[in-house]
């Protein structure tokens, strides 16, 4: 199989990471293949920051649960945040930002490091103190947040579980529940 079809096929959304740090050179190159995404009239203005400091995720991370109402951490204990920012004087603002996280997250996994689409970046990132963390790295007040992801290394075994949209549609929910907890229990 073509290489960037196996990423975009076998790329997940991970919810439990390692401990695990991901090196400079690789979030380097994370964001480099982030940056090629494509943006609207190829202004390639989107801006990312990287967090790998403990105590500013921890802060973004209790942010970010307080905007869901939660307490639980959204980051999943990931050493690594990626927050795409996108302008909002744009009238692509969203689909840059959006395309630039899909990259970001594709781009990973096929370097072997996992991440998840964390939402609320706006709602965080326009607050006061979200706003004073993005002055305090240089991100421009037109910018908006468009997602967090967190990045690092799954704990555990990573499980596939292979079905099209066809069996979908033509199978009853309860049946491929079944074979699902089958699949899972023959690992």
């Amino acid at each position: 199989m073509n290489e960037t079809i196996k990423t975009l096929t076998e790329r997940r959304s991970i919810r439990k990471y390692s401990d695990r740090p991901v090196s400079k050179e690789d979030l380097d190159l994370i964001l480099k293949e982030g940056g090629y995404a494509p943006t609207g009239r190829n202004t390639r203005d989107t801006l990312f920051l990287v967090v790998t400091q403990k105590e500013l995720i921890s802060r973004m991370s209790k942010m970010n649960a307080a905007v869901m109402g939660s307490e639980n951490d959204p980051f999943y204990g990931a050493p690594a945040v990626i927050v795409v920012f996108a302008d909002r004087t744009r009238t692509t603002t969203v689909e840059d930002g959006s395309c630039a996280m899909a990259n970001l997250m594709n781009a990973a996994f096929s370097l072997g490091i996992d991440s998840c689409w964390v939402h609320r970046a706006r709602e965080v990132f326009e607050s006061e103190e979200g706003r004073a963390i993005a002055r305090s790295f240089g991100i421009p007040d037109e910018y908006i947040g468009i997602g967090p992801s967190a990045h690092s290394f799954m704990e555990g075994r990573r499980f596939y579980f292979d079905r099209s949209i066809k069996d979908f549609l033509e199978k009853p929910f309860e049946e491929i529940e079944k074979e699902f907890a089958l699949a899972k229990s023959n690992e």
